[in-house]
């Protein structure tokens, strides 16, 4: 969703983009907008970004800092203004993810780009096409090099790709605005630049993230919950996980439902880029794994500080232990509560899911992360059965 009103700034005119999430990063992400000179309406699940045909390449916000996507506004800057200033982001405290791969690719692409008091500063006269390559499939610099691609000269190949459903939802999204990508999907894309992008009306695809944590749920719980608006597709690897955890899984169009009703089995789960398991979801499969019967081992392949939450999840008396980018966990029939602390967005519900899993009362601390990523989420654990009250200090 945060890439897609980024996107926005491609294009003069009034961007539509429908079935937003409800979560506080939407706003944030507005607020960065505005500061580039936009003006961004959120009604509901819809936002309306207007986009003057001049905009600020400064993106020097107070909300850059507080979340990590923010970043993605880059590429776009450098397309239109020929130059940015973009703060360097906030977000997570996952672990190091710098932006090496998006200076480079707009380098490569024609652009000076250099850190300087606190802010990547990017630079360039003319655009033109490359062949990039990416030495790991990151996200971020892959959409950052896409939307500065669109408006370049000539012709861009990506090679080595990020393949997220949120990457193709963007080369959706920039192919009605009128670019022309190849390869959306696959680990290369082609990118024939144009002039000029017009503005359109989009709608999201459902967050695979949060149907997926849903789904952890059911099965952590061993509860019965039924996941709409999302891609099944989109989750394979987890629902087929979840399977061999000893949960029915039923997929139908555009949602699926996870029952299970009796202690799951242990797991092993290792992160890798999609299609693999995402790194998102580790917590929510390390909260599942301390109650498993058996032991689980669970390998982190992408952000060496995921592992700060097992820290957390001890507190509870889980079975856990880390080694390198390895953790091994002994599944116990309960956990105990405890006061428990959120690092990020993910950790904060797997938290949630492990108190959930245990006796007595869990306080989970920093939930303002959870706000950022998962829409009303208390009130639809109420309405699932749960006994969850958020509480004010």
């Amino acid at each position: 969703m945060l890439k897609l009103m980024a996107a926005a700034l491609l294009a003069e005119g009034t961007t539509t983009i429908t079935n937003c999430p409800e979560i506080l990063d939407v706003p944030l992400m507005g607020d960065v907008l505005r500061s580039l000179g936009c003006e961004v309406a959120i009604e509901g699940r819809t936002a309306y970004i207007t986009t003057p045909a001049e905009i600020s390449h400064e993106a020097v916000s107070p909300s850059m800092g507080k979340l990590r996507a923010s970043v993605c506004v880059l590429g776009p800057l450098v397309a239109r203004c020929r130059k940015a200033v973009v703060t360097l982001p906030g977000g997570d405290a996952i672990g190091s993810r710098p932006l090496d791969m998006h200076q480079s690719g707009l380098r490569q692409l024609g652009a000076t780009s250099h850190i300087e008091h606190g802010a990547v500063v990017a630079e360039a006269e003319n655009l033109r096409g490359a062949q990039i390559w990416l030495d790991f499939p990151s996200v971020g610099a892959t959409e950052n090099i896409l939307m500065a691609a669109v408006l370049a000269q000539g012709t861009t190949m990506i090679d080595n790709a990020a393949r997220e459903p949120e990457i193709v939802d963007l080369c959706v999204m920039l192919q009605q605005m009128g670019a022309k990508i190849e390869g959306a999907g696959t680990s290369t894309l082609t990118v024939h630049g144009v002039t000029s992008l017009k503005a359109v009306e989009h709608r999201v695809i459902g967050d695979r993230i949060v149907g997926a944590t849903w789904a952890f749920a059911a099965v952590a719980t061993q509860g019965d919950i039924k996941v709409r608006g999302v891609d099944p597709h989109h989750v394979n690897l987890v629902l087929e996980k979840l399977r061999s955890a000893g949960a029915e899984v039923v997929v139908g169009d555009e949602e699926f439902r996870v029952v299970a009703d009796r202690r799951p089995l242990a797991v092993d789960y290792v992160t890798l880029p999609y299609p693999g398991f995402a790194t998102d979801l580790q917590p929510m499969a390390l909260a599942l794994s301390a109650v498993a019967d058996g032991t689980s081992m669970i390998t982190e392949n992408l952000f060496e500080s995921r592992f700060r939450f097992i820290e957390e999840l001890v507190r509870m008396g889980a079975d856990a232990r880390t080694d390198g980018h390895h953790a091994v966990v002994r599944g116990l029939e309960r956990l105990s509560s405890a006061p428990v602390w959120a690092s990020d967005i993910r950790a904060g519900v797997g938290l949630v899911l492990a108190g959930l899993c245990a006796d007595g009362v869990t306080e989970v601390w920093d939930v303002f992360h959870i706000d950022r990523g998962y829409p009303n989420f208390v009130e639809n654990l109420r309405s699932l059965g749960a006994y969850i009250e958020r509480v004010t200090d």
